[in-house]
């Protein structure tokens, strides 16, 4: 037996458990998120006898005699104070770091009223933060501090009009931990759903033998591709991702997934997974352009393994190079790179009476999520709707189908509501990544550092699936000149299929990547003319009338050397 306090109630159980799933499955305290489970995000954050600690890491064995609070269980001075500041300071973006944080400044201001800068920088070390950044939520913790400290009053003025600052209207729910993320809904009668993947990147499957799964008592069903009552493959611009790879084909990647399981708890759909017997033949992965464009590479898609071309020029780069002064030519590698938003993708899909299907999604667009889940169970729209709920982060890496349609597809089957909610490590594996890139990049100057020519050849690994790797390519070959004025441009570039994740939408789409060999040419080229970094960057920049690289030109609203004198 064990016993301990939780926001005031002494609680008693008999069986031990993880303190992360008690708080939030059983008595539904959802202001404490399951960011990653392994107690490196800070998201689960709740206060033990004082101390900040991570729930996730804590079982309920070692709570006995302990005191927990969760930011549900603060006063209500306590936590109109951190709604205020939080939201005045604004410390809020996508909320799913913001109750653990206030669980973490809560730890401190109790023991030390008035914190140095140093002091709570130090008491957020256990909190990750990937949209606001630190400096807000430090602000507004030292708010809440001085409020707390001497009694302030709340301003409740509301700013109104054109020009006026206002807060996020969605802070305070944020902040306090009532906003609804999807993995925070609980409906009656709903079953937990969980995925088969391919064990290696490319195998050629041979047999799915599910009846063992389906045979374990508290599962609901049990689906594979050949179950699919409508299109198989789905895709932003390319249907070419497939819900489920079936047997007799060949996975991509190691997100791909090969069964989906609903069950009456997470616990039993994940034992039928495991029970899955699954053989197959193991096939070399292509993990490298390089590899996808060697003429003795197997075709990964009908078409072969280029996604999409891009080409264009502007004057005779060749020529402008050939008699430039200085001339820099380098080759530049950018690694994939994830996301690591906080909340893990998750669906929740609700059959109706009228028979309709509900699918609660935390995604970046409810009307790609629509096309694609309706498509893939055969359905007209109207017999669908999708309703986005808050979303904890995502950066471009939430544009694509990952979890909705399996939710869909089994309640579609089951007639009951199913949830699916991936783990951080599931999350990693399956979700599109930033695109890996090789751009050969020459720059050319006259004697005084103004460009004369430019030559790019750019290849993006655009791993198994199309994902929204032709746009992004493309936006990467028409930045690639940077905002510099660049009369002579020849600029080629494809996006490659390999055996990698897929790689599609990440801030800066395409650009970061080659913004950075453009800006490295430059420093270069810099140092070769005997100027400044800055100085090279100032005499080229684009201004209001001159043409850019791709022959747009530049409009009355165009900055660049505003901004570098400021």
């Amino acid at each position: 037996m064990y016993q301990f306090t939780i926001n005031g109630v002494v609680y008693q159980e008999t069986e031990d458990e993880n303190l992360l799933e008690y708080l939030r499955e059983t008595l539904r305290l959802t202001s404490v998120k399951n960011g990653c489970g392994e107690g490196a995000c800070g998201a689960c954050m709740v206060l033990v006898n004082g101390l900040a600690m991570r729930a996730c890491l804590l079982s309920l064995s070692r709570l006995q005699d302990k005191t927990v609070i969760t930011v549900e269980g603060l006063s209500e001075r306590e936590k109109e104070v951190y709604a205020w500041a939080f939201a005045e300071a604004g410390a809020v973006q996508c909320g799913f770091c913001t109750p653990g944080m206030v669980i973490s400044a809560k730890g401190l201001l109790d023991k030390d009223p008035e914190p140095s800068a140093a002091r709570i920088k130090e008491a957020l070390r256990g909190n990750i933060c990937r949209c606001t950044g630190y400096v807000k939520i430090e602000q507004a913790i030292m708010m809440a501090a001085q409020a707390l400290r001497e009694g302030l009053p709340v301003p409740t003025d509301v700013a109104a009009g054109v020009g006026a600052r206002a807060a996020r209207m969605d802070a305070e729910a944020k902040t306090l931990g009532t906003g609804e993320y999807v993995d925070d809904l609980k409906v009656p009668g709903m079953l937990m759903a969980a995925v088969l993947r391919t064990p290696i990147p490319r195998a050629r499957i041979l047999s799915i033998d599910v009846s063992a799964a389906a045979a374990i008592e508290g599962v609901a069903a049990v689906m594979t591709a050949a179950d699919i009552p409508g299109q198989q493959k789905w895709g932003h611009l390319k249907r070419d991702w497939p819900a489920m790879i079936g047997e007799g084909e060949e996975t991509r990647y190691i997100g791909d997934a090969l069964a989906i399981v609903a069950a009456r708890t997470k616990k039993i759909a994940q034992e039928a997974v495991r029970s899955i017997r699954l053989e197959y033949e193991e096939l070399s992965p292509l993990l490298s352009p390089q590899e996808s464009l060697a003429d003795t590479a197997p075709k990964l898609h009908p078409d072969g393994n280029v996604l999409s071309r891009v080409a264009f020029a502007r004057g005779d780069a060749n020529q402008a190079i050939e008699t430039a002064a200085h001339v820099v030519t380098r080759s530049y590698h950018t690694p994939f790179t994830e996301h690591a938003f906080l909340e893990p993708e998750s669906a929740l899909a609700v059959p109706g009476s009228d028979g309709k299907l509900t699918v609660y999604v935390g995604s970046q667009s409810v009307f790609d999520d629509h096309h694609g889940i309706a498509a893939i169970l055969g359905l007209p729209g109207e017999q669908v709707r999708v309703i986005g709920k808050l979303v904890g982060g995502a950066f471009g890496g939430k544009e694509d189908l990952s979890v909705q349609h399996h939710a869909a597809l089994l309640a579609h089957k089951t007639g009951q509501p199913v949830k699916l909610t991936l783990s951080r490590k599931e999350s990693m594996r399956v979700h599109p990544k930033r695109h890996s890139m090789e751009i050969e990049l020459t720059t050319g100057c006259d004697a005084d550092g103004r460009l004369v020519g430019m030559r790019a050849r750019i290849v993006a690994d655009t791993g198994a699936y199309a994902s929204l790797g032709g746009p992004v390519v493309q936006r990467a070959c028409t930045h690639v000149s940077g905002p510099y004025q660049i009369p002579n441009v020849e600029i080629n570039g494809m996006a490659v299929y390999t055996n990698n994740p897929p790689a599609g939408a990440f801030r800066g789409f395409g650009v970061p990547q080659s913004a950075f060999a453009c800006e490295m040419n430059l420093n270069l080229l810099a140092d070769m003319v005997g100027i400044s970094p800055w100085e090279i960057r100032y005499r080229n920049a684009l201004e209001p009338g001159a043409v850019m690289a791709t022959g747009q030109i530049a409009d009355a609203s165009t900055g660049i050397k505003e901004t570098l004198l400021a």
